[in-house]
């Protein structure tokens, strides 16, 4: 049992690793406009694709992989919320989350016209797993892990110590304050979601490093990276680095007790626990 206990322990952390990613995309468009973009579903699915372009029709490895995934989510990020929902800031965040939940629908079925239904897969070389103790995990595993921690340090150094980072962090504090500092709130604004869904686009390429991918891909997680921005508290990365962890160790704990067909139902619990006992979530909010 124990042994089971440690590598349900591994799996989470594993697993968090990567919905940590587009969770701090989801919560850095969250802490500067104000409103939870769920189309940074279609964000993640988008990079998925475009890296598996890269590196399936050109050729390329892992780090032309995820560069591309960012810069064409967040792109596409960018241009979709300009044209879409930036003109339904003015009706209130309801309006613009509903107006995000069409869009995402929207970018699903454009990947699907012209990628199709069936699953892709990276080329990547395979190789066997290892084990460590009683723990088994695979070489990939561990790239991914490493290069999702990689991503999330420059996320920090770039918030923390650029220019654009420290501005960021104004506006999410106090977009009027800001606006006297000589801030302009509407460029950083399309900042954060350029930030927020590239790093979505670069999420949906590491769970396609684990797994494939198909017009579904960020759909299939964009339940777990909200429970993790909600844990964390919406508006804090450290926060949803903090809850996307949690909640992959709770979701992988709970399978040793309940059948796989019930994971979803542990992002709507933590969630539920969440908002009912701490709305502000672990870290609190508005803290990028």
């Amino acid at each position: 049992m124990l042994a089971e206990i440690a590598q349900a322990l591994a799996n989470g952390l594993l697993s968090g690793a990567l919905i940590a990613v587009p969770a701090i995309g989801f919560t850095t468009i969250f802490a500067v406009l104000r409103f939870p973009d769920f189309a940074v579903a279609s964000y993640a699915t988008v990079g998925a694709f475009a890296g598996w372009w890269v590196n399936v029709r050109l050729g390329m490895g892992v780090v032309p992989i995820l560069i591309a995934a960012f810069i064409v989510a967040g792109l596409v990020g960018l241009v979709a919320e300009h044209i879409a929902l930036r003109p339904l800031r003015g009706y209130g965040a309801l309006t613009v989350a509903i107006g995000s939940i069409a869009l995402n629908l929207v970018l699903e079925n454009l990947i699907r016209f012209i990628f199709g239904n069936d699953l892709h897969g990276y080329d990547l070389p395979l190789e066997q797993d290892l084990n460590v103790g009683p723990i088994r995990v695979g070489p990939q595993q561990i790239q991914n892990l490493g290069l999702a921690a990689a991503v999330l340090v420059l996320v920090f150094l770039f918030l923390r110590y650029s220019r654009f980072g420290r501005a960021m962090r104004a506006v999410a504090d106090n977009a009027d304050l800001s606006r006297l500092k000589g801030i302009d709130p509407g460029r950083i604004a399309g900042l954060a979601v350029l930030l927020g869904a590239g790093l979505a686009g670069v999420g949906g390429v590491l769970l396609g490093f684990d797994t494939s991918i198909d017009p579904l891909t960020g759909y299939r997680v964009v339940l777990a990276v909200f429970a993790a921005a909600v844990l964390g508290g919406l508006g804090s990365i450290p926060g949803a680095v903090a809850g996307a962890l949690a909640l992959g160790v709770a979701e992988e704990l709970a399978l040793l007790v309940v059948p796989a067909t019930y994971r979803s139902a542990i992002g709507f619990a933590a969630i539920l626990l969440m908002l009912t006992f701490r709305p502000r979530g672990l870290l609190g909010e508005r803290s990028v």
